[in-house]
């Protein structure tokens, strides 16, 4: 099994629109896919209710309390962390998962956070000894602004480059108000974004 870990300690940075992302480009190419929702607000438990049946499905399981068991066939679970995680709490999700994917927001307020964030990871063993990959991910990225390379130039010097950058759009909110994703989407506007995902997509094997 393969798994992928979506966290950070700043809440509102796109944690669940990646998670749900990442599983159903899994679930797409055939793989029997499981969502470990350990945030309260259960935001992807809630978007895979509203997800179309016929389309390729996803198992979700509730983790805010307690790491359950996954189904003994699952192929690929997408962890969806929650906000202002313990180093405990981290330390525990980290074991279980291959990738690290860390979204982030082009803000100081987000930037600091996450650079926070990827302080603790250091400081667990596994990440420490690279045997984990961290996987900076830029998120709702404004075209025409100088964010992006202010991005690499901040995280590239911590030793962890921004592997894809993601724009802004309000098709994301529409799409998973529907249980959808760019990836599920048929639209020409939907095909437009779904390059960005490209090199995320790549690195967990799709």
């Amino acid at each position: 099994m393969f798994s992928v870990l979506v966290g950070n300690i700043k809440g509102g940075c796109g944690k669940t629109t990646i998670a749900t992302h990442l599983a159903a480009g899994f679930a797409r190419a055939g793989l029997k896919t499981v969502i470990g929702d350990c945030d309260r607000q259960r935001s992807s438990l809630n978007w895979l209710r509203r997800r179309d049946p016929q389309a390729a499905p996803i198992a979700g399981l509730d983790w805010v309390k307690t790491i359950d068991e996954l189904p003994k066939d699952t192929e690929r679970l997408v962890i969806d962390a929650p906000a202002a995680m313990s180093h405990k709490a981290v330390k525990e999700l980290i074991d279980i998962a291959d990738v690290v994917v860390v979204p982030v927001l082009p803000s100081a307020f987000d930037e600091d956070a996450t650079a926070h964030f990827l302080g603790k990871l250091s400081e667990v063993k596994v990440v420490r000894r690279n045997k984990r990959v961290v996987a900076v991910v830029g998120n709702r990225l404004r075209p025409g602004t100088k964010a992006s390379a202010h991005l690499d130039s901040v995280f590239g010097d911590l030793g962890f480059p921004v592997v894809a950058r993601l724009r802004d759009s309000q098709i994301y909110p529409a799409l998973a108000a529907e249980g959808a994703t760019i990836l599920d989407s048929r639209s020409r506007r939907a095909r437009g974004y779904a390059g960005e995902w490209g090199p995320l997509l790549r690195l967990v094997g799709l």
